[in-house]
């Protein structure tokens, strides 16, 4: 079955009609297997089922049916016959095979540590946050592929975050990163007319990101860059603010956690090979399959505020989010950013080698988030843009004085990117993703805030300063800011 799309089609295997599947999915039955196959084969019957990637505007009966089945596969339990295992390559981003083969498929401390997505991101429904129990141990996996040591010079221990909202988080990052760039095309083209250097602020929504000087001669100096890359490029996700985009993140994870290897990084392109784990399998997650997972993230609703029904919450809610002004939370957890257009394109437009981009397709696919219900209730500005409430800035900020330094216990760096330093958690959802902290290890929201040094000190000290009765309405207010499946 085909379905055509404004420049450009998308295929559906054959054997299931697009307006049945999500009535198949919400009744937790299984798409039909492939033909060769008994139906109750142990594979994913959702892997293959959209045979080419999306491309055009989808529609938004079309855009529901991708999204079901990236959500299908998301909470699916991978198998050997999917190919789950990497018996000779190590849970690097960057393509790299073992020294010595393992036969072991899961192994909790280097991965694959999961069958699916879903066993970790479910808190408090599919696609949520995880408990401690579900952290997982982030290591670049050159050298010490196979470590069976939780000490922190192995790898960084981190907890799962949610991913409701992250569609709107990537299409912010995406519009901050031309702002950014913009600016340094703006000093550039300065200093070019003035035959001097020029100095300019960085600042992108609102938030800003230190300053970019501009040499004549095409030279610039990055030297007071803040929470930022050099080229410039907002990463939204991870709790170090490292990963471009969903798709990126989305594929890293596959390989990592469960040995499932996307052909536009670990395929013969880059690799050589087809089967570049060396478990057998072949063509393990295409394209298509990471465009289906990349629609359901990037279509997830925004958190809430819900207030419980509860005698005093309201009242004493109403009065902690003005502490959380006057603490000076929002001087990083912003309470909205706004956002200019709800068009999310796949490919996106600032992915690296390994992850296809908009410049590697011949025709990108666009998700409208405009045609979600959910979408149609978030405010706007008097401009007409999309308020994003977040509570975060998409940057990154030092987390750690030599007073306070609990969310200091890294010891490696990711991407060149400082063990002290972190992207402000967004804290829309926060009510209902306890424990907290980047490694989940703080059980309560009073001692995750008492936990902030460094950028965040001096909100801190407010709050800890503050009476009883204050710390216990801001408490309050955060825990109206909760996920609604």
């Amino acid at each position: 079955m085909t379905f055509s799309a404004p420049g450009g089609r998308w295929r559906y295997r054959p054997g299931i009609a697009p307006a049945l599947l999500r009535g198949l999915l919400l009744a937790g039955l299984a798409a039909p297997a492939l033909a060769d196959e008994a139906p109750w084969a142990e594979r994913t019957q959702a892997l293959g089922a959209i045979t080419e990637m999306p491309t055009g505007v989808l529609s938004k009966d079309e855009l529901e049916t991708l999204a079901a089945t990236g959500e299908q596969l998301f909470g699916a339990h991978f198998t050997t016959l999917d190919g789950v295992g990497r018996p000779q390559a190590t849970q690097a981003i960057d393509p790299t095979r073992r020294k010595h083969p393992r036969e072991q498929v899961f192994f909790r401390t280097a991965g694959p540590d999961a069958g699916s997505c879903a066993a970790c991101h479910n808190q408090p429904a599919i696609g949520g946050a995880g408990d401690f129990v579900t952290n997982v141990f982030a290591s670049e996996g050159f050298e010490s592929a196979d470590f069976d040591s939780l000490d922190p010079q192995f790898s960084s221990e981190r907890g799962t975050n949610h991913i409701f909202g992250a569609g709107l988080i990537e299409l912010l990052a995406r519009e901050m990163s031309l702002e950014l760039q913009t600016v340094r095309s703006q000093a550039l083209s300065q200093a070019r007319k003035t035959g001097s250097a020029v100095r300019l602020p960085l600042e992108a929504k609102g938030v800003e990101f230190g300053y970019i000087s501009a040499e004549p001669d095409g030279s610039v100096n990055l030297d007071e860059l803040d929470g930022v890359d050099t080229d410039l490029v907002i990463r939204p996700f991870s709790q170090k603010g490292v990963m471009t985009s969903l798709r990126q993140f989305t594929i890293n994870a596959l390989n990592q956690h469960h040995g499932m290897q996307a052909g536009e990084r670990f395929g013969a392109r880059w690799t050589g090979s087809d089967d570049f784990d060396g478990d057998g399998k072949s063509a393990e997650i295409s394209a298509a399959d990471v465009s289906a997972l990349v629609a359901w993230q990037a279509t997830l609703p925004t958190p809430v505020q819900k207030i419980p029904e509860a005698d005093g919450w309201a009242e004493a809610a109403a009065r902690g989010e003005a502490k959380f002004t006057d603490f000076g939370c929002t001087v990083c957890h912003r309470p909205a950013l706004p956002l200019e257009n709800l068009a999310f394109a796949d490919p996106g437009p600032f992915d690296l080698a390994g992850t296809l981009n908009e410049q590697q397709v011949a025709a990108r696919a666009v998700y409208d988030i405009g045609l979600k219900d959910w979408a149609r209730e978030l405010p706007r500005d008097d401009q007409g843009r999309v308020l994003v409430p977040l509570f975060g800035d998409l940057k990154r900020h030092a987390m750690t004085d030599n007073q306070i330094d609990a969310l200091g216990n890294e010891l490696m760096s990711q991407r060149f990117v400082d063990r002290n330093i972190f992207q402000t958690a967004e804290l829309w959802g926060v009510g209902s993703t306890q424990p907290y902290g980047h490694r989940n290890d703080f059980s309560s929201l009073d001692a995750i805030i008492l936990a902030h040094g460094g950028n965040g000190r001096q909100a801190r000290d407010a709050y800890a300063a503050a009476s009883d009765a204050e710390k216990s309405a801001l408490i309050a207010f955060l825990k109206t800011l909760v996920i609604v499946p």
